[in-house]
């Protein structure tokens, strides 16, 4: 069983909004256009990209795919609009967990997508809500191989590999790996893989973020001057989440617990 870095994840604690909504298109794989004209982006999860006009964007593995499954599970169904955190984002679009259909037969869009394989969890500090449900579900496809999980595209990196993650700069990435070294620098979080920081990859969490990680145990082992309570953190294999950088080496900067999951019970 995966584990938060918190040893908890945002509650699944939703509010329900505007319901009866009617779909007139589907964008993308995690985007939906009502028929009033506004869109809706599926938040926690992020589906594989269309160009959608952007000139000299090659479209990800599966993005036609993806979308079109969307548009199976929202066929012949209104919407209800659900939410916990942020609603509307920089570009004017609806934030929502939403569910397609009536009662109990209503399916969760954003699990449905998981479940399936056509998405991966993508959540932010202002919308990190069902967290620990949603990354259930993409752990189950991802065992199963299904979807996207069978395209090297999507694959899991190793965090020791610094030369393939130089070579997904720009990219949202899935990286495993051991933790070698840990510190809490001036209120930052360094996690270092390696045995030079100024090659190797790195995570990072600035000092707005880590008081979120620091409130919690391991995370809180950062803040004690006995080497040994500080140590906690040491070996401890992890998945982060995020899109790859380059300062020094490779780096993932991270702004919430979720983006980071403990690996050693997962089964």
């Amino acid at each position: 069983m995966l584990s938060p870095a918190t040893g908890r994840a945002a509650e699944c604690d939703l509010e329900t909004g505007e319901e009866g909504l009617q779909v007139e298109d589907v964008i993308d794989g995690d985007t939906l256009l009502l028929d009033d004209g506004r869109e809706v982006r599926l938040t926690g999860i992020q589906a594989p990209k269309l160009p959608l006009g952007r000139a000299g964007f090659e479209p990800w593995p599966k993005a036609e795919e993806a979308q079109q499954a969307l548009a199976v599970f929202v066929a012949d169904k209104t919407i209800t609009l659900k939410y916990g955190g942020a609603r509307i984002d920089r570009h004017g679009r609806i934030l929502a967990h939403v569910y397609a259909g009536q009662g109990q037969e209503a399916l969760w869009l954003q699990r449905e997508m998981l479940r399936v394989g056509f998405a991966r969890v993508y959540t932010f500090r202002d919308n990190r809500a069902c967290a620990l449900e949603l990354l259930e579900a993409e752990q189950s496809a991802r065992r199963a191989g299904l979807e996207i999980w069978q395209d090297p595209f999507y694959d899991i990196r190793d965090a020791s590999n610094e030369a393939l993650l130089g070579e997904r700069v720009g990219r949202f990435e899935l990286v495993e790996g051991e933790i070698s070294s840990a510190a809490l620098v001036r209120g930052r979080i360094y996690l270092n893989f390696g045995d030079d920081y100024r090659e190797d990859f790195t995570v990072t969490v600035n000092d707005k973020n880590a008081r979120l990680f620091l409130e919690h145990e391991p995370w809180s082992s950062l803040l004690s001057t006995d080497d040994e309570a500080a140590s906690v953190l040491l070996g401890r294999k992890i998945r982060v989440r995020g899109w790859v950088d380059r300062y020094n080496g490779p780096e993932i900067a991270v702004t919430h617990p979720e983006e980071i999951e403990f690996l050693e019970r997962e089964n």
